[in-house]
């Protein structure tokens, strides 16, 4: 795991690192879900197979999630105290930057109402879903920004975006800067 950047931003820390979120020691890391949180690829299937099946187990009991909404499972065997599932839109569903915008914001409110104070996420729907890595890493950096500027009283201190390719981790970067 290899840091790459931080900023003091508030009251808190953005923070970039590359590599695998499955690893990281954060009190929470969020999940880039699908609505039916039907973990079977990229980053979900990842982290249900280094957490195990009792993380899509407890996803089975919640039902259907909509775009830009998130709930919260434990984390079975990984390093974290949670996992926050966040359902991130589709390129061509309509209203996507608002959708994935209210995705994070949406993760960081669940994050701070259960106390925790460090959260990981990944390029929520920069994958298959299509959404532009440019832009993903643009309004996730900035709505977190405004997070912590605005909620100086949440227990939420640092947060982190974990990215695993060089060319995502580029548009972090330069968001960061």
């Amino acid at each position: 795991m290899e840091i790459i950047l931080e900023k003091n931003v508030g009251n808190g820390i953005l923070r970039l690192v590359k590599g695998d979120i499955t690893t990281r020691n954060v009190d929470v890391i969020v999940n880039a879900a699908n609505s039916l949180l039907a973990h079977g690829g990229g980053v979900a299937l990842a982290i249900v197979k280094a957490g195990g099946r009792i993380i899509q187990d407890e996803s089975n009991k919640m039902g259907f999630v909509p775009v830009g909404e998130a709930v919260l499972t434990t984390s079975g065997a990984l390093p974290c105290k949670a996992v926050i599932h966040t359902v991130g839109p589709q390129m061509g569903e309509g209203d996507e930057e608002n959708k994935l915008k209210n995705a994070v914001i949406n993760s960081l409110k669940l994050a701070s109402s259960h106390g925790f104070k460090s959260i990981s996420m990944p390029a929520v729907s920069s994958g298959i879903y299509g959404f532009p890595k440019d832009l993903c890493a643009s309004i996730l950096v900035e709505n977190s920004k405004e997070f912590l500027i605005n909620n100086a009283q949440s227990s939420l201190k640092i947060i982190e975006f974990c990215i695993f390719d060089n060319i995502t981790l580029a548009y972090f970067k330069k968001a960061l800067m």
